[in-house]
């Protein structure tokens, strides 16, 4: 018996059952040989730091991170005026207290500026940490219909949170104007300062977006190391303030280092070297194990979020 197929060929049952039997071993043996076969391969420190997937998909990270700033400030009262009040706020309360305690004889700056240009970094790290943490449960939708780099989505929240800066810089060179310090050529180096900032809130941000998956309870605990890390950072003081004995232990926070240095490049102070190395080192390390947590808890990010 023949059958017709829509190709208009005349084919026997039998050479068509051959032919499949053929095709079947034929598909055997290239899974044996491993040809034209999908290999499954252990993943490796190498092979999870995929940064050049994030480039190609550059576009989708520039429209994430635009849609990210529009939201923040869609239907809000002050607007950016928000970025501005926090450290001007608290770089004043700050300054009424270390003023009357008599503790900023020491600084080769008024304090007030000491404390606001502390205040405008750490405005930007709490904000990069906080939306980076909660940035793969707030676009659960997306993930779960879409494939994409995941680590695109907190990418897209900390970069959005450079707008912030730009404008607290601004105001911190206002403020500077207004004291009589006029910002030198220096401040053209102040990308070497930011870009460890930023691997730095991109680390622990990172880091707690993946566990923020599986574990909801991240959301409480990270204000708690916020505020900690706040503390035993010079945000709000100077590490001539410190006990000598504890300087040293300082250096190891990595923003001690970056603090350090922005003051210097800002205020024409010198510049400390070692503990910007030990601030670069520690940021990086911080930023490649993030990542590297990340991607070995990727792939259960569809399932249990």
């Amino acid at each position: 018996m023949l059958t017709k197929y829509s190709t208009g060929e005349l084919i026997n049952p039998a050479e068509s059952n051959q032919a499949h039997s053929q095709e079947s071993d034929n598909g055997e043996n290239d899974l044996l040989t491993g040809k034209d076969s999908i290999v499954i391969e252990s993943s490796n420190f190498i092979s999870s730091v995929d940064l050049i997937s994030l480039w190609k998909c550059r576009e989708l990270l520039y429209f994430l991170a635009l849609r990210d700033v529009k939201i923040r400030y869609k239907q809000t009262l002050l607007g950016i005026a928000w970025v501005l009040l926090q450290p001007i706020v608290t770089t004043t309360i700050f300054t009424t207290i270390f003023l009357r305690l008599g503790t900023s004889q020491d600084l080769t700056v008024p304090y007030p500026l000491f404390a606001f240009s502390g205040f405008t970094l750490w405005t930007f790290i709490n904000s990069a940490i906080t939306n980076c943490s909660g940035s793969l449960v707030n676009h659960s939708n997306l993930i779960t219909k879409v494939y994409f780099p995941r680590l695109i989505i907190p990418f897209s929240a900390a970069l959005a949170t450079l707008l912030d800066l730009v404008f607290g810089l601004t105001s911190l060179v206002i403020a500077m104007l207004i004291y009589g310090i006029v910002p030198g050529w220096r401040m053209l180096l102040l990308p070497l300062i930011i870009v460890p900032t930023l691997l730095l809130a991109l680390g622990i941000g990172i880091f707690t977006a993946a566990l923020n998956v599986k574990y909801r309870d991240v959301k409480y605990i990270l204000p708690f190391f916020i505020q900690i890390f706040f503390f035993i950072s010079p945000v709000f003081y100077s590490l001539s303030m410190l006990p000598e004995e504890s300087v040293a232990l300082w250096q190891f926070n990595p923003l001690t280092g970056i603090l350090e240095n922005f003051r210097a490049l800002l205020f024409g102070l010198p510049f400390n070297f070692y503990s910007f190395g030990v601030s670069v080192t520690v940021s990086l390390l911080i930023f490649f194990a993030a990542i590297y947590t990340f991607h070995r808890l990727e792939d259960d990010f569809a399932d249990v979020i």
